[in-house]
Order: C-alpha cells, then structure tokens, then sequence
C-alpha cells in the first residue's frame, strides 16, 4: 500500500472515532447525571432475604429515643431494636443501625438504599404513598421494605406474631435493670490513708500517668468508679478488667480478649486509649477542663460529649467548659435536646455519664489532687432558648469565673493548703 493512501486511511479512522464519542456525549452525560439524582435503586441492586443471610447483617434504619433506639457502650437498647435483634437472633444475622432524624429522612434512607428494613412504626398509608411495603404491626405503625424484598416481608410477617412485643418488652426491661451493673468485688477506696497508699495498683497508675500526662491520682479515682479495684470485674454490657474496657477497644488496642482482665495490660491499654480521647478535643485550650471531657468520652462516647458541646453553643454558652456543657449532656436524654438539628448521635443516658464526671473529681480531691470541683451536674433550664451568636462568642472570650468554697478567684488550693481549712470559718 502506498504511503499516502495508508495515511488518508488512518486520518479516517480517526475522525470516525472522534463522531463516534461526540455521538456518545450525550449518553454519557445523562448517565453521570443519574449518579447524583436521589433515584430510588434498581431491584437488582437491592437485597432480598437470601442475599441479607448470605451477607450475615440487615441493615436497619430508626430514629433515635429511648422508647425505640439508643446505644449503651455498645449494647442496642430500645423497643423497636429489641424486636429488629430477635428477629435476627432467629435467622442467625447481626445488625448494624442507621440513624435517621425524622420519617422523611427515614423514607429516603430506603429509597436511596442505605437500609433493609425501616424499623420504626409509621401509618400504612404513609408507607405506600412512599413506594415502600409495609411489614410487621403494632397499634402504632407499621416498619417497611422496598417492593423487591417480598421474601424479607413474608419472613417479618411470618415472626412478627401476636404477644411479640409483649415478650420481648419484658426481656427489654430485665436488661435495662442489668445494664448499669457491674460484677465485682469492691476494695477500699483507700487502702492506707497515712502512707498515701490508695491500691496495691498504684504502681500502674503511676507508670499510666507517665503516659497519660495526667496525676495518677485522678487515674486512680477514674479506676475505682470503673471497677473498685476488681481487676475481674466485668458489666452486663461487657466492660472488663480494671479499667472496664469493652472487647472491641481493647482489641483496637492491641489487648487480645484473654489479657482484658490482666490488671497491668488492662490498665496499659486505657491509657492509650485516654490519650486518643485527649487528642479528640484539641479545641478545649484548658488543660483541667480537657480532663472532664474526657473523662465523659471513656464514659459516654465523644460523639455524644460533642452533641452536648454543640448544644451548649447554640444555647449562648461556652463548649470549651465542662459546667457549660455538663448541663446538655443531661439534656441528651430529653427530646428537646436529642432532637435538635445541631445533635447527630441522638438519645444518650446523660445523667450516668455527668455524675461519672462529678464522682471521679471529687474523689481526686479527696485523693489530694489539685482540683476544684463544682456542684453536681444540673439539667438546662426551660428558660433556655438559642442565644445571639455575638453573645455566644463573647462568653467563650471571656468566660463567666466561677467560685467555690475550695477557690477564690482562679486559684485552686490542694486540700492540705493551711488556708483550705479557714475558707468555712
């Protein structure tokens, strides 16, 4: 062939392919186009029973409250998660929880194909006006599928019978009971007072402390709330050791379940695991503020300590100082606050994660630690309303001082100050 005849060829071929794509332009486009749309999902993308059993996890969605859905380190508690967990329990699968804020996002949540099943009672109407199957029945609602998973539905329909919520209500309430105990046996708070001696593990708390950055008396009074110096204790929830650290944090600690209950490695691991938690809250400029906010952390989870941060903003008060704060943390388990828009964990039980504060400060100070402690955690007023926002910056510039018996101005005085025992007189 000739040269310029191979090369008329390859010009073309090659305007051939470029018409070829131009033709093409618009198809594509309108196909990246759908990616952004909120299209609910075709039927093969969606997941009907055998593919849920295959996979081992369904995939709910719920709103946050303590009649329907709240996490307890770690434990699912509410109604409607009970009823979800037995349900599970019987086909041999785990669950894994999306929440949502209200019915809309509820709706959406199935449509875009973030969940299985929406576990929440909604009216039937409601429920097929959104193009979703109703499933399962209670006087209040009904929970749901998408239309392609008929043998999801069947199997809900099949379990939910008469008297399950009964049942399982009742098994609800015992855990509840059992939640908030711990197995253990209680040492002395002070093993000799005289000699300064507070445990027989005041050796790991000293080495923690090293680690911590913190007075290993405060890790000390942090370690008796835990456990009361029972390295064998162990909670309903699962919580072990010393330090009650629950399976999944000590693995992500490198503790492998047979060392949890080992007192040095157990005490080793929370420390790691209280620097991690310090660095969370790098925003908290006070050194002895940072320590209650984390302290509420190995309590009650950051994410729920950072809803009651948000709250005491938006509220005109300063997020970075625990007795702001603390007041929202109990907040946390009334609608008026776990519903708020600024609130993205939901329900929590605020009132045991803020006297978990109170009692392990307080015990410091009786420990001899250098500290100053507030009066027990109060809930928000109901005079309370969202304040000016050049209000709220000016309160966190320049924060109201608060006085007690064991301070004046902003001096902290150790309890064997000469003057401590003057201030009542």
């Amino acid at each position: 062939m000739k040269p310029h005849i191979l090369l008329l060829l390859i010009l073309c071929l090659g305007l051939l392919s470029s018409c070829h794509k131009r033709n093409e332009k618009p198809e594509r486009k309108a196909s990246m186009g759908s990616i952004f749309e909120k299209q609910p999902p075709s039927d093969s993308l969606i997941y009907d029973l055998a593919s849920i059993l295959k996979g081992g996890e369904l995939i709910i969605t719920t709103i946050s409250s303590p009649e329907t859905y709240y996490d307890y380190h770690g434990m699912g508690m509410g109604l409607q998660y009970a009823l979800v967990e037995n349900f599970c329990e019987e086909q041999g699968i785990t669950i894994r929880v999306e929440v949502a804020k209200d019915s809309v996002e509820l709706v959406q949540k199935m449509l875009d194909g973030e969940a299985d099943l929406l576990a929440y009672p909604l009216s039937e109407a409601y429920l097929k006006e959104k193009g979703l199957v109703p499933t399962g029945y209670n006087k209040k609602g009904r929970w749901a599928v998408r239309p392609a998973a008929k043998k999801l539905a069947e199997a809900l329909d099949d379990w939910y019978g008469e008297g399950i919520e009964i049942d399982v209500n009742k098994l609800l309430e015992e855990r509840t009971k059992k939640a908030h105990h711990v197995d253990r046996k209680a040492q002395a708070v002070y093993l000799s007072r005289s000699q300064g001696v507070i445990s027989v593990y005041d050796d790991l708390f000293k080495d923690a402390a090293h680690v911590v950055g913190w007075d290993w008396r405060l890790i000390a009074s942090m370690c008796y709330q835990e456990s009361a110096f029972d390295p064998n204790a162990r909670s309903y929830v699962g919580a072990q050791g010393l330090m009650q650290l629950m399976p999944k944090t000590a693995e992500s600690l490198g503790l492998q379940p047979e060392e949890i209950c080992n007192p040095e490695k157990n005490v080793r691991a929370a420390a790691r695991y209280l620097v991690q938690l310090i660095k969370q809250f790098p925003d908290v400029k006070n050194n002895e503020e940072r320590v209650k906010f984390v302290l509420a952390s190995y309590n009650g989870g950051s994410g729920h300590v950072r809803d009651a941060m948000a709250l005491a903003k938006k509220y005109g008060h300063n997020p970075g100082v625990w007795d702001d704060v603390s007041p929202y943390i109990l907040g946390l388990s009334q609608p008026q606050y776990y519903k708020d828009p600024v609130v993205k964990r939901g329900y929590m039980v605020g009132r045991e994660t803020a006297n978990y504060v109170y009692k392990i400060m307080d015990r410091w100070r009786d420990y001899g630690g250098n500290v100053a402690v507030s009066a027990p955690p109060r809930m928000p007023s109901d005079a309370d309303a969202p304040a000016d926002p050049s209000d709220v910056a000016r309160r966190i510039q320049d924060p109201p001082r608060r006085s007690n018996r064991y301070s004046s101005g902003s001096r902290v005085m150790r309890p064997d100050d000469p003057r401590f025992n003057q201030m009542d007189q």
